[in-house]
Protein backbone atom coordinates (compact mmCIF):
# COMPACT_ATOMS: atom_id res chain seq x y z
CA UNK A 1 0.00 0.00 0.00
CA UNK A 2 1.60 3.51 -1.17
CA UNK A 3 2.03 6.18 1.94
CA UNK A 4 -0.05 8.58 2.31
CA UNK A 5 0.53 12.32 2.09
CA UNK A 6 0.61 13.76 5.26
CA UNK A 7 -0.88 17.74 6.34
CA UNK A 8 2.24 19.10 4.41
CA UNK A 9 2.29 17.24 1.51
CA UNK A 10 5.31 15.05 2.72
CA UNK A 11 4.91 11.40 3.76
CA UNK A 12 3.14 10.36 6.55
CA UNK A 13 6.26 8.07 7.93
CA UNK A 14 4.90 4.87 6.85
CA UNK A 15 7.08 3.19 4.05
CA UNK A 16 6.26 3.24 0.71
CA UNK A 17 5.19 -0.88 -0.14
CA UNK A 18 5.34 -1.17 -4.16
CA UNK A 19 2.42 -3.43 -5.28
CA UNK A 20 3.89 -6.85 -6.94
CA UNK A 21 2.88 -9.17 -9.75
CA UNK A 22 3.67 -11.94 -9.68
CA UNK A 23 3.74 -14.15 -13.11
CA UNK A 24 4.26 -17.92 -13.13
CA UNK A 25 6.24 -18.88 -15.35
CA UNK A 26 5.74 -22.66 -16.35
CA UNK A 27 7.57 -25.95 -16.87
CA UNK A 28 8.06 -25.34 -21.35
CA UNK A 29 6.98 -21.58 -20.85
CA UNK A 30 8.12 -18.16 -21.09
CA UNK A 31 7.01 -14.82 -19.84
CA UNK A 32 8.90 -10.85 -20.99
CA UNK A 33 7.66 -7.62 -19.12
CA UNK A 34 8.86 -4.18 -19.60
CA UNK A 35 6.36 -2.97 -16.28
CA UNK A 36 7.55 -1.71 -13.48
CA UNK A 37 6.17 -4.27 -10.79
CA UNK A 38 6.28 -7.72 -12.78
CA UNK A 39 8.17 -10.28 -10.80
CA UNK A 40 8.54 -13.60 -13.19
CA UNK A 41 8.47 -16.79 -10.79
CA UNK A 42 9.53 -20.21 -11.77
CA UNK A 43 10.47 -23.48 -10.33
CA UNK A 44 13.48 -25.87 -10.93
CA UNK A 45 14.77 -29.05 -10.40
CA UNK A 46 17.00 -30.05 -13.38
CA UNK A 47 15.14 -27.62 -15.59
CA UNK A 48 16.88 -24.88 -16.28
CA UNK A 49 15.51 -21.01 -16.66
CA UNK A 50 17.09 -18.28 -18.39
CA UNK A 51 16.74 -14.76 -17.72
CA UNK A 52 17.45 -12.48 -20.10
CA UNK A 53 17.13 -8.66 -19.67
CA UNK A 54 18.18 -5.41 -21.46
CA UNK A 55 19.43 -2.65 -18.63
CA UNK A 56 18.90 0.06 -21.05
CA UNK A 57 15.78 -0.64 -22.29
CA UNK A 58 14.52 -2.19 -18.87
CA UNK A 59 12.77 -5.50 -20.32
CA UNK A 60 13.87 -8.95 -19.45
CA UNK A 61 12.41 -12.25 -19.82
CA UNK A 62 12.60 -15.58 -17.92
CA UNK A 63 12.41 -19.03 -20.09
CA UNK A 64 11.96 -23.09 -18.25
CA UNK A 65 13.19 -25.80 -20.66
CA UNK A 66 13.20 -29.05 -19.76
CA UNK A 67 15.77 -30.79 -22.45
CA UNK A 68 18.58 -28.94 -24.37
CA UNK A 69 17.34 -30.49 -27.90
CA UNK A 70 14.53 -31.80 -29.59
CA UNK A 71 11.53 -32.24 -31.16
CA UNK A 72 10.75 -30.48 -34.50
CA UNK A 73 7.04 -30.69 -33.38
CA UNK A 74 5.71 -26.55 -32.54
CA UNK A 75 3.73 -28.45 -29.77
CA UNK A 76 6.39 -29.78 -28.02
CA UNK A 77 9.27 -27.66 -29.25
CA UNK A 78 8.58 -25.20 -26.24
CA UNK A 79 9.98 -27.74 -24.08
CA UNK A 80 13.31 -27.63 -25.69
CA UNK A 81 16.47 -25.28 -24.91
CA UNK A 82 17.42 -23.85 -28.44
CA UNK A 83 13.48 -23.02 -29.16
CA UNK A 84 13.18 -21.30 -25.65
CA UNK A 85 16.32 -19.53 -26.44
CA UNK A 86 14.89 -18.20 -29.88
CA UNK A 87 11.49 -17.68 -28.83
CA UNK A 88 12.94 -15.33 -25.39
CA UNK A 89 15.39 -13.16 -27.28
CA UNK A 90 12.77 -12.88 -30.27
CA UNK A 91 10.06 -11.59 -28.11
CA UNK A 92 12.85 -9.25 -26.51
CA UNK A 93 14.06 -7.76 -29.56
CA UNK A 94 10.26 -6.92 -30.52
CA UNK A 95 9.68 -5.18 -27.12
CA UNK A 96 12.56 -2.91 -27.89
CA UNK A 97 15.54 -4.64 -26.12
CA UNK A 98 18.90 -4.20 -28.03
CA UNK A 99 20.47 -7.76 -28.71
CA UNK A 100 24.18 -6.24 -27.76
CA UNK A 101 23.21 -5.65 -24.45
CA UNK A 102 21.09 -8.78 -23.44
CA UNK A 103 22.53 -9.97 -19.92
CA UNK A 104 21.76 -13.50 -18.76
CA UNK A 105 21.80 -15.16 -15.34
CA UNK A 106 21.32 -18.85 -15.20
CA UNK A 107 19.63 -21.20 -12.48
CA UNK A 108 18.87 -25.00 -12.20
CA UNK A 109 20.13 -28.15 -13.54
CA UNK A 110 20.23 -30.17 -10.63
CA UNK A 111 20.43 -33.38 -10.20
CA UNK A 112 16.57 -34.63 -9.33
CA UNK A 113 17.12 -38.62 -9.57
CA UNK A 114 20.10 -40.54 -8.63
CA UNK A 115 20.98 -43.43 -11.03
CA UNK A 116 19.72 -41.97 -14.50
CA UNK A 117 21.40 -40.00 -17.17
CA UNK A 118 22.18 -36.20 -15.76
CA UNK A 119 19.80 -34.07 -17.50
CA UNK A 120 21.05 -31.24 -15.49
CA UNK A 121 24.23 -31.50 -16.11
CA UNK A 122 23.31 -31.82 -19.92
CA UNK A 123 20.71 -28.60 -19.62
CA UNK A 124 23.43 -26.56 -17.89
CA UNK A 125 25.79 -27.42 -20.42
CA UNK A 126 23.18 -26.23 -23.25
CA UNK A 127 22.62 -22.79 -21.60
CA UNK A 128 26.13 -21.68 -20.87
CA UNK A 129 27.04 -22.30 -24.57
CA UNK A 130 23.79 -20.76 -26.19
CA UNK A 131 24.85 -17.70 -24.07
CA UNK A 132 28.21 -17.99 -25.17
CA UNK A 133 28.19 -18.83 -28.90
CA UNK A 134 25.15 -15.82 -28.92
CA UNK A 135 27.82 -13.21 -27.44
CA UNK A 136 25.48 -12.84 -24.51
CA UNK A 137 27.52 -12.14 -21.48
CA UNK A 138 26.20 -14.50 -18.43
CA UNK A 139 26.61 -12.25 -15.23
CA UNK A 140 25.51 -14.63 -12.66
CA UNK A 141 24.26 -18.58 -12.18
CA UNK A 142 23.56 -20.92 -10.23
CA UNK A 143 23.89 -24.44 -12.32
CA UNK A 144 24.04 -28.06 -10.72
CA UNK A 145 23.76 -29.67 -7.97
CA UNK A 146 21.02 -31.93 -5.86
CA UNK A 147 18.67 -29.06 -4.33
CA UNK A 148 15.77 -27.44 -6.36
CA UNK A 149 15.24 -23.97 -6.72
CA UNK A 150 12.40 -21.24 -6.30
CA UNK A 151 13.58 -18.56 -9.12
CA UNK A 152 12.32 -14.53 -8.91
CA UNK A 153 13.38 -12.63 -11.70
CA UNK A 154 12.39 -8.66 -11.62
CA UNK A 155 12.68 -8.37 -15.54
CA UNK A 156 12.99 -4.68 -15.49
CA UNK A 157 16.24 -4.64 -13.48
CA UNK A 158 17.99 -7.93 -13.68
CA UNK A 159 17.56 -8.53 -10.13
CA UNK A 160 17.02 -12.40 -9.32
CA UNK A 161 16.55 -14.23 -6.58
CA UNK A 162 16.76 -17.89 -5.86
CA UNK A 163 15.50 -19.44 -3.05
CA UNK A 164 15.95 -23.62 -2.45
CA UNK A 165 13.23 -25.50 -2.03
CA UNK A 166 12.60 -29.08 -1.01
CA UNK A 167 12.46 -31.53 -3.81
CA UNK A 168 8.93 -32.89 -3.76
CA UNK A 169 7.67 -29.67 -4.21
CA UNK A 170 9.04 -29.62 -7.64
CA UNK A 171 8.37 -33.15 -8.38
CA UNK A 172 4.63 -32.06 -7.35
CA UNK A 173 5.06 -29.20 -10.21
CA UNK A 174 6.61 -31.93 -12.84
CA UNK A 175 3.61 -34.42 -12.44
CA UNK A 176 1.08 -31.36 -12.90
CA UNK A 177 -0.86 -31.55 -16.14
CA UNK A 178 0.91 -28.97 -18.63
CA UNK A 179 -1.22 -26.37 -20.60
CA UNK A 180 -0.47 -26.33 -24.54
CA UNK A 181 1.53 -23.35 -25.74
CA UNK A 182 -0.32 -22.52 -29.28
CA UNK A 183 2.42 -23.27 -32.07
CA UNK A 184 4.74 -20.15 -32.08
CA UNK A 185 4.26 -17.47 -34.83
CA UNK A 186 6.36 -17.52 -38.29
CA UNK A 187 8.31 -14.50 -37.58
CA UNK A 188 10.81 -16.09 -35.53
CA UNK A 189 14.56 -15.69 -36.48
CA UNK A 190 16.49 -18.23 -35.94
CA UNK A 191 20.38 -17.44 -34.12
Amino acid sequence: MPSQPGPAGGSSGEAAVRSETVINVIQGDFAISDRDGDVLVTLLGSCVATCLFDPVARVGGLNHFLLPAGSDNPRQSVRYGAHAMELLINGLLRRGANRHRLKGKLFGGARMVDGLSDIGAANSLFARDFLAKEGIECVGSSLGGVQARKIRFVPTTGAARQMLVERQAVEAVERAPRRPRPPPEDDITLF
